[in-house]
């Protein structure tokens, strides 16, 4: 047998031996599930990137962290945390509404769970639990004459004018800027400046409630709704460029959904995503 038959044998074999291994290392990997979970039992689904989910649950006293990769769960902020509801990562921390005895702060976790501060948002912020945070660590909230407020350390300021309304409005941190929805009103995507990008007249009846909003981690705005005197919910996914609805689910009884690796969005059960 000439020298290059048997070289070219233990190149062969080489090659096996690599695409054997390869096999073997992505037979045994973790892989992302293709659904995102985007509300909870009525509450908005916070990523962080896409690997983490962040959710919260009425009566618990943190907020569990959900591996993507792995599906392992976490818990955030025990035994600084009372009654959590909204959160978002940002600026490589953890923001998390709160309200104790009856007062409404943002808690801020490091990334490895931490608590650094408390912000107290008595008289400061009308729904205390929605709030947005910017890239520059500015955060946004609703005051009670309904005015968009920038807080940063201890300094408030102006963020942007918006229309009068008798009843609180959503916010949540999309695209750089924030996104504001004031019921029977408008819904207005802001960008870091306060300017508006875009702004969508209110498309649904008086009878129709917002519940929460949320931006997945494609950056895709997502309106969880229902209807005065009618079970089940809907969400509608907007446009984060123009504004415009383009996708929206099923009804669903438990008001779960999760967004499709498409992006359309469909109904889904809690017990999948943090069990029974």
């Amino acid at each position: 047998m000439s020298e290059n038959h048997i070289a070219g044998g233990q190149r062969r074999s080489r090659l096996l031996l690599v695409c054997l291994m390869l096999a073997a290392i992505i037979g045994c990997t973790e892989t992302r599930p293709l659904d995102e979970l985007i509300f909870l039992d009525g509450r908005a689904v916070a990523p962080a990137g896409d690997s983490v989910l962040a959710i919260t649950r009425a009566g618990l006293g943190g907020v569990l962290l959900r591996n993507q990769w792995t599906g392992k769960i976490d818990t955030l902020g025990a035994g600084n945390l009372v009654s959590p509801h909204h959160v978002q990562w940002a600026t490589d921390k953890w923001f998390v509404s709160d309200v104790s005895d009856g007062r409404p702060a943002i808690v801020v976790f490091a990334r490895d769970g931490s608590r650094e501060r408390r912000i107290e948002l008595d008289g400061v912020a009308s729904a205390p639990h929605q709030f947005a945070v910017l890239p520059d660590g500015r955060i946004i909230v609703e005051s009670p004459s309904g005015q968009l407020l920038a807080l940063e350390g201890a300094d408030t300021s102006m963020f942007a004018l918006t229309q009068q309304s008798p009843r609180s409005g959503f916010l949540v941190a999309a695209r750089g800027g924030v996104l504001h929805a004031i019921p029977d009103r408008t819904i207005t995507l802001y960008n870091a400046l306060g300017r508006i990008r875009w702004r969508l007249e209110w498309p649904w009846a008086e009878s129709a409630f917002v519940a929460d909003l949320a931006v997945d981690s494609q950056g895709r705005p997502h309106v969880l709704a229902g209807q005065a005197g009618r079970d089940g919910f809907v969400v509608f996914g907007i446009s984060p460029e123009t504004g415009e609805i383009g996708r929206w689910s099923e009804d669903g009884p438990y008001a779960t959904f999760v967004v499709r690796p498409l992006g359309n969005i469909q109904p889904d059960s809690a017990g999948r995503w943090i069990g029974p």
